[in-house]
């Protein structure tokens, strides 16, 4: 575009001269050179970029550029130049500059004139004017001013119209209700500034020149009933009141409705209740002080600044704080704000603050009065509901040092008071313009405030309504132009308001339509009236920080503008959260824990495999044929499948991602049932098949209490916990644990039998016994224990696992060991033939064992005999020696007549000869 934009100005540069083609040193073929811009100004190049500016040197014949300023300035001298064909500018023999202007409304004067001398308009540096009025008006102020460095020397003067002697005007007078005491000492600021104001205005000779207005006042001390015993007195003792002013919402509602039937306008300085925006019911009242609805919108809108979506509310119980809660939880809930919980108390408010607590609320919205204030941040105190966690928005209507205040209601001190408040949040509808331009009493809201406070008898913070006293101060103002266009002051009807009295409706319609269409500049800003008599105005933010207020911010209703000073600050460094910030964390096994008894099973897993091995491996061997090896290596089977059920029972949400959590819930229960053995796998595999076909597992978390965390962080803990699990789970576990259990049962009865049993083909059932005793007695430990603990992830692991464990690792233990240690010390490796060659007997083990008894048994026997035989032999030695000494001793006798031998005598019965027959009985 650069190079297009040099193509379309070169037959410019190249355009020969009006002379003849002549060329003096001033005229250049390539135009005129660029030239810098003034001093707080600028330029404006028509047509190029300012990047196109920075990329050339020359600008083309008649090409023209213009001079802009800054801010509040002006172009002195030439304000658009143009390129001539001999390479200069025009008009560069006077210069451009840009000069401050001084503000124009010092140009014009109503009801009188302005001569402006030494410039030209605008107003420049130097320039003076001089102020004249018009006939029947005097200047009210100085007549002359300069302009020097955009500001004028002198404020701007006003013309006023030459009014009636004060022995001459006839009075107006005013019935007003001040609360110089109660729950809004408002009338402490707001009298001195209706005073004030009541002096102005009667000054002023433009209005109200036939009149003087006069206040009759009474301390209504916000109280209701008090208030209506003044007000009839107002109204039935004279002199007239053309109008009526209260202050405080429940005062003013009261009056409102009694003003109806006396005809009487009602303008308040200082109520805020929403319900008074009722034109059915208030027909006559206006107020100065906005709706306390107005409120709302800017408290929504904080709400959603700060991302909050949770708030709870406490009120007095009047209908002011009533209405206006109920506005605001319109307004939430439009916003998609929920109000968590809502509190009211009348007098005493412990119960409700306990109860905020209680609910954890963290962002409260109060609406009370300045004492009843006090009363709750005592109890707040008390309860902690205080400090970095919590945030309050309370009315900016209180004095400064409310807080600070002695009540002899409340038992806290100033510092607990102190520290309860500090940080909370005020909204306030902005009640001094804040761009301290002049009003229409011509002073400036500091000049205000610096008059007020000269009148006070306290410091402005100790002041009740100090805040409010530019609104009673306007509100006079509002009046006294009012009644100066309802009068021949200014209304066409030219009524007469020493006319008016309770009955002439016409005067009070003439009010009314003047009070209706009221607009001006106040000291507290723009007055304007809505359709329902309620002031239209910004509002105010601060915050309580250090003990006093800063204001933060403005909020324009109207335009949903928010203008934020970002002076903020909060105890926490960052705003709070609406509601304790909840962390779901999981409760995962302990690492250590899994990795402990994965190890443990993983060498029972070996054990088992070994144990397997060497089954299987001396399977030809006698004894281990004898003890059912089939079984046996069943058995091992299972208990490495019951080991290896242990690693699946420890996954969680640590090992595995979600999206694997239903595979792994499918899968887990089986594992820990394929250690049973024959036919019963095929019932248990269709058991759990109808299981997951009809309620199949899946991933379920168990959420636990909140918990408190170990730093100081505004949050809580919310363990969960995953398991396993189905809708019906503990109808399936109970068909599970019933059918299990009677076969521990069957099986604890068989090996009860057996135990006595001697067969020489199963010689392990006493082990096997063992093993069914020990499997149901953890089975019996383990099953409700792990029910009891399922929701303590590392004790309910380590009972089933360790249970698991131990229950195989005994098993194994009973069953081979004693096979193995038997092989090794007895060395009866051979086989049943090499076993039946050597001893002949049978394949039997108790028919071994018999013969090896008897084997024993006889060579016990046959020693005995050997020993019966050697005594014998010595007997018969013995025998022998005395029969041959008798022989020596007795010859032998003559044989018997009867041919037997001859007689001895007889031998004794202990030398018996030893016969056969003795000898054999040794042999029985």
């Amino acid at each position: 575009m650069l190079l297009l934009l040099l193509l379309l100005l070169v037959p410019l540069f190249l355009r020969p001269s009006a002379a003849g083609g002549a060329q003096t040193p001033n005229d250049t073929s390539e135009g005129c050179q660029i030239i810098h811009p003034p001093w707080e100004g600028g330029i404006r190049y028509r047509g190029l970029t300012r990047d196109q500016v920075k990329a050339i040197n020359f600008l083309p014949v008649d090409y023209e550029i213009e001079y802009v300023c800054r801010g509040e300035r002006e172009v002195v001298g030439p304000k658009v130049r143009k390129c001539l064909a001999n390479g200069s500018w025009t008009d560069m023999d006077t210069p451009s500059r840009c000069v401050r202007i001084c503000s124009k409304s010092y140009l014009i004067l109503e009801n009188g004139k302005v001569f402006l001398t030494g410039g030209d308009l605008p107003a420049l540096d130097g320039a003076r004017v001089d102020f004249r009025c018009d006939p029947d008006f005097h200047l009210v102020g100085g007549s002359r001013s300069v302009c020097n460095q955009g500001q004028w020397s002198s404020p701007k003067p006003h013309c006023q119209v030459n009014r009636t002697p004060h022995s001459e005007r006839r009075a107006v007078y005013i019935g007003a209700l001040f609360p110089m005491s109660g729950g809004w000492p408002g009338g402490q600021a707001c009298q001195p500034a209706v005073e004030m104001a009541l002096e102005d205005v009667n000054s002023r000779r433009d209005i109200l020149p036939d009149y003087e207005l006069k206040l009759i006042h009474h301390d209504s001390k916000c109280d209701p009933g008090q208030a209506t015993k003044y007000l009839y007195e107002l109204l039935y003792n004279d002199p007239i009141k053309i109008i009526l002013m209260p202050g405080c919402s429940s005062v003013s509602t009261l009056v409102a409705e009694a003003a109806r039937m006396w005809n009487l306008i009602v303008l308040s300085y200082g109520s805020s209740s929403p319900a008074l925006s009722n034109r059915q019911r208030f027909p006559t009242f206006f107020r100065t002080h906005p709706s306390a609805t107005l409120h709302n919108p800017t408290r929504v809108k904080l709400f959603e600044k700060w991302g909050w979506k949770k708030i709870a509310t406490i009120q007095q119980t009047t209908e002011v704080f009533t209405s206006t809660l109920d506005d605001l939880e319109e307004r939430v809930k439009e916003a998609g704000i929920e109000i968590t919980f809502r509190q009211s108390f009348f007098s005493d408010p412990a119960v409700p603050v306990k109860n905020l607590k209680r609910q954890d609320a963290r962002i409260i919205v109060g609406l009370f009065y300045e004492t009843e204030a006090r009363k709750v941040f005592c109890e707040v105190y008390k309860e902690r509901l205080f400090g970095k966690k919590y945030v309050w928005f309370l009315i900016g209507w209180y004095a400064d040092n409310w807080f600070k205040t002695y009540d002899p209601s409340i038992n806290c001190t100033v510092d607990e008071m102190t520290q309860a408040v500090e940080g909370h949040i005020t909204t306030e509808i902005v009640m001094l313009n804040p761009a301290n331009t002049r009003s229409i009493s011509n002073m400036t809201s500091q000049e205000f405030v610096e008059k007020l406070t000269k009148r006070l008898k306290r410091h402005p913070e100790e002041t009740g309504g100090f805040q409010e006293a530019p609104l009673a101060y306007d509100a006079i103002w509002a009046l006294a132009l009012a009644l100066n266009k309802t009068s021949g002051g200014g209304g066409r009807s030219g009524v007469r308001l020493e006319d008016f009295n309770y009955n002439n409706q016409t005067i009070t319609d003439q009010i009314y339509r003047a009070m209706n269409s009221s607009s001006f500049e106040g000291v507290s800003g723009h007055v304007v009236f809505d359709a329902s008599g309620s002031r239209m105005a910004w509002t105010l933010i601060e915050q309580l920080q250090g003990g006093s207020y800063k204001k933060i911010g403005y909020y324009d209703s109207t335009k949903d503008d928010l203008s934020w000073s970002k002076t903020d600050k909060w105890i926490g460094g960052s705003p709070p959260a609406d509601q304790t910030l909840v962390i779901k964390t999981f409760r995962f096994l302990s690492q250590k824990l899994f990795i402990s008894v994965s190890v443990l099973s993983s060498l029972g897993i070996v054990l088992a495999v070994v144990c397997l091995s060497f089954n299987i491996y001396n399977s030809h061997v006698r004894y281990i044929q004898n003890s059912q090896p089939n079984l046996n290596n069943l058995t091992a089977v299972g208990c490495s499948l019951a080991l290896a059920a242990v690693f699946p029972l420890g996954l969680d949400g640590y090992h595995i991602g979600r999206n694997q959590f239903p595979f792994v819930c499918q899968t887990l229960e089986p594992w820990k049932l394929y250690a049973t053995v024959g036919l019963l796998v095929g019932m248990d595999v269709l058991t759990l098949a109808i299981w997951q076909i009809v309620d199949p597992l899946h991933r379920t978390i168990e959420t636990f209490a909140k918990e408190e965390p170990k730093e100081d962080i505004d949050v809580s803990i919310l363990p969960q916990l995953e398991h396993c699990s189905s809708k019906k789970m503990n109808t399936w576990l109970g068909i599970f644990y019933g059918y299990k259990g009677l076969l521990l049962l069957l099986g604890i009865f068989l090996a009860y039998e057996t135990k006595s049993v001697s067969t020489e083909k199963i010689n392990d059932h006493r082990a096997v016994g063992m093993a069914i005793y020990n499997v149901a007695v953890l089975c019996l430990i383990t099953a409700p224990v792990t029910m009891i603990l399922s929701s303590q992830q590392d004790a309910a692991f380590a009972f089933a696992s360790l249970a698991i464990v131990f229950s195989s690792y005994i098993t194994l233990v009973v069953l081979f060991v004693p096979k193995i240690r038997r092989l090794i010390t007895r060395g009866e490796w051979q086989s049943e033939a090499q076993d039946t060659m050597k001893t002949g007997s049978s394949t039997n083990n108790n028919e071994e064992e018999k013969s090896r008894l008897l084997e024993k048994e006889n060579r016990e026997l046959e020693k005995i005999i050997a020993e019966k035989e050697e005594r014998v032999s010595e007997l018969r030695h013995q025998l022998q020696s005395r029969q041959q000494l008798r022989s020596r001793r007795h010859p032998p006798t003559p044989p018997d007549p009867s041919g037997g031998l001859p007689r001895g005598p007889p031998e004794p019965p202990d030398r018996l000869s030893c016969d056969g027959s003795r000898v054999h009985l040794l042999y029985k």
